[in-house]
């Protein structure tokens, strides 16, 4: 027997397509059930990925009894928050409210049948009453018979959580007069006070990347306003974490890329699912290092992760899919982990004896799984390679041979489900990540892979002036957010860096026009959704940063640099507005805003701009200059010569002239006059002091010998 789910696209509703509870996607169906029957509905948000939505399924969604209950008292509605994050926004914020804690996955919400208030908010419940919480079978009667004997007072609850939204919403309506740096002081401020001075990160367990923030610092350790002390302990914490990050159990040593977060402090144990928003941003965020410090290490992270998304996250079509599952065979972690007897069996005596040391299988298991109580062994740098063999000649070859195997061992084991459903907010943070790699180690393949997910996007999901969110089985579907419209634009613009097609910018700017159309906000800012976009009960304008970035910092960062390059005074004037909007509670909660900050950096700062014209064949050692080194206030574009007819805005006057290569150099709203020189080019470049660049592929032998390089 299946139930209504069974139509759904998403992966995460078609596991529950077989359930014996009634489930309904959310619709204008089930709402009108809901109403018509006087029932509450059940809302159930979760994703794919998420083990402890598994959890819950296998204990209450697949038993008879509970889901007898559920179809009796409540209309059951679930939702895929990686497909509807404005209905999931609005709950966790709900919960939040309600609790006083932050919510999770899977998000359990009781609701109102008719205006759809919450009743209760919850998250995991147990089938039966354990971890200090009531049974799931308990909770459903309870919540069931409190809303019918008591409507009056849940009413009243619900008109008060509709009124705090909108208190907290009207907060951010009164703007900043004034513009100034001093929250990106304040933000660096607050991020060295919590940061981990022994195993890098910030706070204690459980421990997430926080790329943005380390992306933040990253740019501050490079300010002429910091002194050399406070840009020294600046530049640690940003190497240190990622040292910790690549060397720990976060990075997966064998197939590349990072897992969602470390569950202890160390870094050493990970929840084990992939998601694409968290390899996109570290992808962006080690290349980058790579460019700051030269270090060999962040570009093989940086590589390693790359090639695990073309190899196991890209579909044959182009798009990028959202996420690896944690378990597999109901496991959390089984996939990824290993005994001594594994190495055995797939290893040379030397080359496991070699392996063990390194990853820490000589010493005692640092892994059980929560259910099963089955020991092994996570895999994490322990003891640097040239530790490990008492002849250190070729070591990092024979550990490079013996992960190879080790992988190939791996590849037979059953894997972890893929979601393999397209979201372009995700693709766009990927699609940034890949052109930044490409441009940094040198990978034409990588900004390959970029333009084949751009091509996917604009082909598939591009249709009559709008943008649709996801995409599987052929099907685009749902009115697509404001993180898709700043996240795409964004990935478009740094793809254009690494190589020039008209279409792409053309393709950038009509995104912008839709939100300054459609989210624009008349106080500033931009809401999370559009206004002709299914109406719920809270329409959020989120200037915070979650597990991704904020789409207003994103989109205010997209607009800054559309206005400078284009002259394009209206995207201008909507970015600063934008950041009067944001900067109350960004100046409040500077850690937390991240992206916003890094756009107000742009603002208080005015970007470089560099055009170059040229020949194709002329272009590439201009280019190269303008790629090395770190320069993140600086944005550079090589544009063939040949295509002025179709270039927009002041690009237009940007021409070519004569046979010989031109640059124009912009800083704000001042600009040079053409160089035609190299070296003068070189001489005129200003902005953020610039580390060193490597070759594509250098170093990578060494690296896998590196612990604690940078720190």
């Amino acid at each position: 027997m299946t139930n209504e789910l069974i139509r759904e696209t998403s992966p995460y509703l078609l596991q529950h397509a077989e359930n014996p509870v009634d489930w309904k996607p959310w619709s204008a169906d089930a709402l009108e059930l809901a109403r018509t029957e006087d029932k509450p509905i059940l809302l159930s948000i979760g994703y794919s990925a998420c083990h402890w939505c598994h959890v819950m399924a296998h204990e209450s969604f697949e038993d008879a009894d509970t889901a007898a209950l559920m179809n009796r008292l409540y209309v059951n509605v679930k939702v895929d928050r990686e497909e509807r994050p404005d209905i999931d926004k609005i709950y966790q914020t709900a919960h939040q409210l309600y609790t006083g804690r932050a919510g999770g996955w899977p998000l359990t919400a009781f609701l109102t049948p008719d205006d759809h208030v919450p009743i209760v908010v919850g998250t995991y419940f147990p089938k039966e009453a354990r971890y200090g919480m009531p049974s799931f079978r308990d909770v459903l009667a309870q919540v069931e018979a409190y809303y019918r004997q008591y409507r009056g007072e849940v009413r009243t609850r619900g008109n008060a959580l509709l009124e705090a939204l909108r208190r907290m919403e009207a907060a951010r309506d009164a703007p900043t007069d004034a513009l100034s740096a001093a929250p990106l002081e304040q933000a660096r401020q607050r991020l060295l006070e919590t940061f981990d001075r022994e195993h890098g990160g910030f706070g204690g367990a459980p421990k997430f990347p926080r790329a943005a923030c380390l992306e933040l610092l990253l740019e501050q350790s490079r300010s002429a306003a910091l002194g050399d002390d406070a840009a020294g302990q600046t530049r640690r914490a940003v190497t240190h974490t990622l040292n910790r990050m690549a060397l720990g159990g976060l990075h997966d040593h064998l197939g590349g890329g990072f897992f969602r977060y470390s569950v202890d402090r160390e870094w050493s144990i990970p929840h084990f699912e992939k998601m694409l928003y968290d390899n996109a941003e570290l992808l962006a965020l080690y290349s980058d290092a790579y460019a700051a410090t030269g270090e060999a290490l962040y570009a093989d992270v940086a590589a390693d992760t790359a090639e695990w998304v073309c190899r196991e996250m890209q579909d044959e079509l182009g798009g990028y899919h959202a996420a690896l599952d944690a378990d597999s065979e109901g496991e959390e972690g089984k996939y990824y982990v290993f005994t001594p007897e594994d190495f055995d069996a797939a290893l040379t005596p030397a080359e496991a004896e070699l392996a063990k040391r390194v990853y820490g299988l000589d010493g005692e298991p640092n892994f059980a799984d929560p259910h099963t109580g089955r020991k092994a062994w996570h895999l994490r740098v322990v003891t640097p390679p040239e530790a490990a063999a008492e002849d250190a000649a070729d070591v990092a070859a024979r550990l490079d041979d013996a992960r190879r195997r080790l992988f190939e061992a791996r590849s037979r084991r059953v894997p972890p489900g893929r979601d393999d459903k397209v979201l372009v907010s995700w693709n766009g943070l990927m699609i940034r990540g890949m052109a930044r790699a490409a441009r940094h180690l040198g990978r034409d393949d990588l900004a390959d892979s970029a333009t084949r997910a751009v091509d996917f996007i604009r082909e598939r999901m591009w249709k009559h002036g709008r943008l649709h969110a996801t995409y599987r089985d052929g099907r685009a579907r749902f009115a697509a957010y404001l993180d898709d419209h700043a996240f795409l634009a964004d990935g478009l613009l740094e793809l254009l860096e690494y190589r020039w097609r008209t279409e792409d910018l053309k393709f950038a700017m009509q995104l912008a026009d839709v939100v300054l159309a459609r989210f624009a906000d008349e106080a500033g800012g931009f809401f999370f959704t559009a206004d002709d976009h299914e109406s719920l009960i809270h329409r959020p304008k989120p200037f915070a940063d979650e597990s991704v970035p904020s789409g207003n910092g994103v989109m205010i960062r997209v607009l800054l640099a559309l206005g400078h390059l284009l002259g394009e005074q209206r995207y201008l004037d909507a970015a600063e507005k934008a950041l009067k909007a944001a900067m109350p509670t960004a100046a409040q909660y500077p850690d937390a805003h991240a992206a916003v900050l890094l756009a107000l950096a742009r603002y208080v700062e005015p970007p470089e701009f560099v055009i170059v014209r040229a020949d194709p064949d002329a272009l590439g050692s201009w280019q190269r200059l303008l790629d090395s080194g770190y320069a993140p206030h600086r944005a550079s574009f090589s544009i063939p010569s040949g295509v002025d007819a179709a270039l927009p805005g002041l690009l237009g006057e940007r021409a070519s002239r004569g046979d010989g290569p031109v640059a124009y150099v912009c800083r704000g709203t001042q600009c040079l006059a053409p160089i035609e020189d190299l070296d003068a080019l070189r001489a005129a470049l200003g902005g953020a002091r610039r580390g060193s660049k490597r070759a594509a592929g250098s170093g990578r032998q060494s690296a896998r010998r590196r612990t604690e390089a940078g720190t």
